[in-house]
């Protein structure tokens, strides 16, 4: 990934880089430190994206920081996953409703779910990779709980009733979506949907500690939810759905079985079953 001078200095000075420092050396530009550190701050700026961006950087290779980083990134592409969609979702209805100007929402909904897809597809790419490379009985959610509510802004009633935002505040809604998803998920994965005060409290002495069967519980559900973003009524992309479903049941085949996960898997499988065959 190409990234801007700019926006490596900027990063650096955040992270403590001075050039008359008596502390100790700040991490180099492009080293895995670096990409660490710089998530945590673009996390703490909103910047959802670009933390997105930074932890690529270091899933995709075998460092000290991989582990650690694909928790995080599990976390983030499925709160971004859901909150784009439901951003989406908000798009397309008002699009019901605005009969004389619909195609400026048509447009914005086709972005919200075209980056829905992306981070649901991370999500079952990190998904599989945790299965298959890391056991442990806990995982820890080493990062700052997100900035970001639970509720629901303003604006996306607006845009479900067909109101058309300025540029300027439909960009602030998508920021605010993509962190109100990532809040929503993080209490889900942390076994405490619905309760953001609970989940923040975990994070207060640092970093929260998961069980295993309650992060891959919640994967799986949050696969199963996201994973309609590749169905033929919306990306139609039929292998990426399999991927979601499979990656689903993968996740349930690591925890003890009970009546919640005997009736998700026999919803997942009722609807592999109804995919054409090729």
């Amino acid at each position: 990934m190409k990234v801007h001078p700019l926006y490596l200095c900027a990063l650096a000075l955040g992270l403590g880089a001075t050039s008359c420092s008596n502390g100790p050396r700040p991490p180099e530009p492009g080293t895995p430190a670096f990409y660490w550190g710089a998530a945590q701050l673009t996390l703490k700026a909103g910047d959802l994206p670009k933390t997105n961006d930074n932890l690529q950087e270091l899933v995709q290779g075998d460092n000290q920081f991989t582990a650690k980083a694909r928790i995080f990134q599990i976390a983030l592409s499925a709160g971004m996953a859901k909150g784009a969609g439901d951003l989406a979702a908000a798009y397309e209805a008002g699009m019901k409703e605005n009969h004389e100007n619909p195609l400026l929402l048509r447009k914005h909904m086709t972005q919200a779910r075209t980056l829905a897809g992306h981070a649901a597809l991370d999500l079952a790419t990190q998904v599989q990779i945790l299965l298959a490379k890391d056991k442990s009985p806990q995982f820890a959610m080493e990062f700052p709980f997100p900035p970001g509510s639970a509720t629901e802004p303003g604006g996306l009633r607006r845009v479900q009733t067909g109101a058309i935002l300025p540029e300027t505040d439909a960009g602030t809604l998508e920021t605010t979506m993509l962190e109100r998803g990532l809040v929503q998920t993080i209490c889900q994965l942390t076994g405490n949907p619905d309760d953001p005060a609970k989940t923040l409290a975990l994070f207060q002495p640092g970093p929260a500690r998961v069980p295993r069967e309650t992060f891959l519980l919640a994967a799986a559900h949050i696969l199963y939810d996201e994973s309609p973003v590749f169905g033929t009524s919306k990306l139609d992309q039929p292998q990426r759905l399999k991927a979601m479903y499979e990656q689903a049941l993968a996740a349930l085949g690591q925890v003890p079985e009970t009546k919640e996960t005997k009736a998700l898997v026999t919803k997942i499988q009722a609807l592999m079953k109804k995919m054409p065959l090729t």
